[in-house]
C-alpha cells in the first residue's frame, strides 16, 4: 500500500535542465527568492540594509514584486495586512539588528492576530557568531531570542544548502493553524557567496491540519443539542479558518444567538435575526452571555477586551474551540477543544441534533433595544454620526484598518463590517500606528477594491513616512485622520482617573498640506461633508488624505441601576 507521504515527486525535463544548468552569478539571496517563489509568493515586503543586499540584489533576477516601505515597523504591518486579506505566508525581507528589532511591534501584532507573517532576516557574517569576533554593525548578543517571544517559531540557517528547507518549514509553520508571524535569519556572507546549489524549482510546504479529537466534538454536540439557552463567542479563528458560512448554519440549526469579538468582526451576519453583534464592552451583553446554559466559545480565548475588561463571569458551561494551544482554558474553565475552527464547526455540524426556540429572536431583539437605549441616553450624536458617515461611504466589499483611536474603539461594538475579512484593527497587541500601512499591504493584496484606513492624529504620525511608499506605488487607500489634538482616548482615561490628562496634547502639522507636499490629494472635511469626502476619495484612483477635526468621547461601558 502506497501513502501520499511516500509518493516522491519528479522533476520535470525543465527542471532538469534548470538544475544542472544553474545560471552564473546567482547567490544565497537567489536562493532565498527562488525558495518564496516555489512556495507561491509573489509580493515581498521590507527594506533593505547593509548584511540583507544579497537578498534584494536578487530581487532584480526574480519575478517577485517588491514594496518597500519607509520604516521595517510599518513593512511589518503592510506583511500583517498581506497575509489576512489573501490567507498566504506574507514575505517580510529585514536587514540585521536595528532594521530586525524595528519590526517587533509589528510581529507581536501579528501574533495576537494569527496573521501569517514570514520574516527573513540577515544576520552579521558567520564568523561573529556563536563568540567569534565582536563589534559588526548592528550585532546583538543573540538576534533570534529578541524574536523568539514574539513569533511562532525561530528558524536559523548557517549554511546555503539550509534555505529552502528553513524558509519552506517556516511557510508551513506560518499557516497551519493558528496562523502567525515566523522569524528565518540568515548570515551576511550565507546570503552574499555566489551559490553551486541548483535553482530551486520546488517547494511545497502543506500547512498541517488540526482536526478536533471526535470524543471531544460528540460531548460538545450533546451539551449544545439539549441546552435551553446557548449562545455563541465568535472570534477572529472565525473569519482566519474562513468558516463564517459554517458558523451560520450552526447557529441557526441551533437557534444560538451569536456575538462577534473585535477580531471576529464580520464572522456572523450584522443583521441577522440571531446576531447579537459586537456590543462586548455592554454590561447588558454581557449579563445576556452569563445567562447562557452552554456558551460555545470558537476562535477566541476570551482575554481582556472579549471578557469586557474580565468582568465575564458565565455561569454555564462553556465549550472553547481554539487552534492555539495555550489559550484553551486560559480565562475560564470549559471543554476545551484543540482545533481550526473550520474542522470544529463541521464536526459540531455533522453531530448536533437542530434545536427549536420561539422566543430567542425576541431575546435578541430586546438585548440590541436596550444596549441602543443606552447609548441614546448618552447624548453621542456626534460619535455615531460620524461612524454612520464612514459606513455610508464605505463600499460593502472595501476593507478598513483602524488605528487604537476613539472611532476605532466605537467601530469595535457599533460597525458593520457587512462580511467576513473586512473589518481589521491593532486591537490584538495594541499598538499605534498600524491603519495606514496595513491598508497599504491590503491594497498590494487586492487592487481592485479601495481600501480604507482610519487614524487619529496620534496614531497617524507614526505613519507619515508611507505617504511616499503610497504614492511610490499608486495604492488605493483613503487616510482618514480624525484630529483631536493629542492622544484623544489616553486624554480621556487620565482625565477620568487623575481629573487632568499629562503628556497627552500634540502639535501637528497641517496634514492636508503634508500630503499635498507628497503629491496624495489631500482634503479638510466636517462631520456635515464627511460621508462625500469619503466616498469622493475612495472612488478616485490612488492614495488620498480626508482629515475630520473633531472631539470624539468615548461611551460607558456599564448601564446605570
Amino acid at each position: 500500500m502506497t501513502h501520499d507521504h511516500d509518493l516522491v515527486l519528479r522533476p520535470t525535463a525543465a527542471q532538469t535542465s534548470a538544475a544542472l544548468n544553474p545560471p552564473p552569478g546567482r547567490s544565497g539571496g537567489d536562493l532565498v527568492v527562488e525558495t518564496l517563489a516555489g512556495l507561491g509568493a509573489t509580493t515581498v515586503f521590507g527594506l533593505p540594509g547593509q548584511h540583507a543586499l544579497g537578498m534584494f540584489d536578487a530581487l532584480r533576477r526574480s519575478d517577485l514584486r517588491y514594496i518597500g516601505l519607509r520604516v521595517e515597523n510599518n513593512a511589518g504591518f503592510a506583511a500583517d495586512a498581506y497575509g489576512r486579506i489573501t490567507g498566504e505566508a506574507a514575505p517580510l525581507l529585514l536587514s540585521t539588528g536595528p532594521g530586525a528589532l524595528t519590526s517587533l511591534a509589528a510581529l507581536q501584532e501579528a501574533a495576537a492576530a494569527s496573521a501569517p507573517v514570514l520574516a527573513i532576516s540577515s544576520q552579521i557574517p558567520t564568523a561573529g557568531l556563536g563568540g567569534g569576533r565582536h563589534g559588526y554593525l548592528h550585532e546583538l548578543p543573540d538576534q533570534s531570542a529578541s524574536f523568539r517571544g514574539v513569533v511562532k517559531s525561530v528558524h536559523t540557517v548557517r549554511a546555503q544548502s539550509q534555505i529552502p528547507s528553513a524558509i519552506a518549514e517556516a511557510w508551513k509553520s506560518a499557516l497551519t493553524a493558528p496562523h502567525g508571524p515566523v522569524w528565518v535569519e540568515i548570515p551576511q556572507d550565507v546570503l552574499l557567496a555566489e551559490t553551486a546549489i541548483p535553482v530551486v524549482t520546488g517547494g511545497d510546504a502543506f500547512p498541517e491540519e488540526l482536526p478536533p479529537r471526535p470524543e471531544l466534538t460528540a460531548v460538545a454536540a450533546d451539551l449544545l443539542s439539549k441546552a435551553a439557552r446557548p449562545a455563541i463567542i465568535a472570534g477572529g479563528g472565525v473569519v482566519r479558518s474562513d468558516a463564517s458560512g459554517k458558523l451560520k448554519q450552526l447557529a441557526e440549526k441551533l437557534q444560538a444567538p451569536v456575538v462577534t469579538t473585535f477580531g471576529g468582526k464580520g464572522a456572523f451576519p450584522w443583521k441577522h435575526p440571531l446576531s447579537l453583534q459586537s456590543w462586548l464592552e455592554d454590561r447588558h451583553t454581557t449579563d445576556f452571555l452569563e445567562d447562557a446554559d452552554v456558551l460555545l466559545v470558537i476562535g477566541s480565548g476570551l482575554g481582556e477586551l472579549s471578557s469586557n475588561y474580565h468582568t465575564f463571569k458565565p455561569r454555564g458551561r462553556v465549550v472553547q474551540i481554539e487552534a492555539d494551544l495555550g489559550k484553551l482554558e486560559s480565562n475560564h474553565p470549559a471543554l476545551g477543544i484543540h482545533a481550526d475552527a473550520r474542522l470544529a464547526l463541521q464536526a459540531l455540524l455533522e453531530t448536533v441534533e437542530p434545536r427549536e426556540d420561539g422566543t430567542v429572536r425576541e431575546r435578541v431583539s430586546e438585548l440590541l433595544s436596550r444596549v441602543r437605549e443606552r447609548i441614546a441616553s448618552q447624548e453621542l450624536t456626534l460619535e455615531q454620526d460620524v461612524l454612520a458617515s464612514v459606513r455610508k461611504a464605505l463600499p460593502a466589499d472595501s476593507p478598513s484598518f483602524w488605528d487604537m483611536t476613539i472611532l476605532s474603539y466605537w467601530a469595535w461594538s457599533a460597525f458593520d463590517a457587512k462580511s467576513p475579512n473586512t473589518m481589521h484593527s491593532a486591537q490584538g497587541a495594541g499598538g499605534l500606528g498600524y491603519a495606514f500601512p496595513a491598508a497599504l499591504g491590503a491594497a498590494a493584496a487586492d487592487p481592485t477594491r479601495p481600501v480604507l484606513a482610519v487614524s487619529g492624529d496620534g496614531g497617524a504620525l507614526y505613519s507619515i513616512a508611507e505617504l511616499a511608499t503610497a504614492r511610490q506605488h499608486d495604492l488605493n487607500v483613503t487616510w482618514l485622520i480624525v484630529d483631536d489634538g493629542g492622544y484623544g482616548i489616553l486624554r480621556e482615561y487620565m482625565t477620568d482617573a487623575f481629573g487632568e490628562p499629562t503628556a497627552t496634547e500634540l502639535t501637528r502639522p497641517d496634514y492636508v498640506a503634508l500630503a499635498g507636499s507628497f503629491g496624495v490629494p489631500g482634503v479638510r472635511t466636517t462631520p456635515r461633508t464627511l460621508s462625500d469626502d469619503l466616498a469622493k476619495a475612495l472612488a478616485a484612483p490612488g492614495p488620498a488624505v480626508v482629515v475630520l477635526p473633531a472631539v470624539l468621547r468615548m461611551f460607558a461601558a456599564t448601564h446605570l441601576g
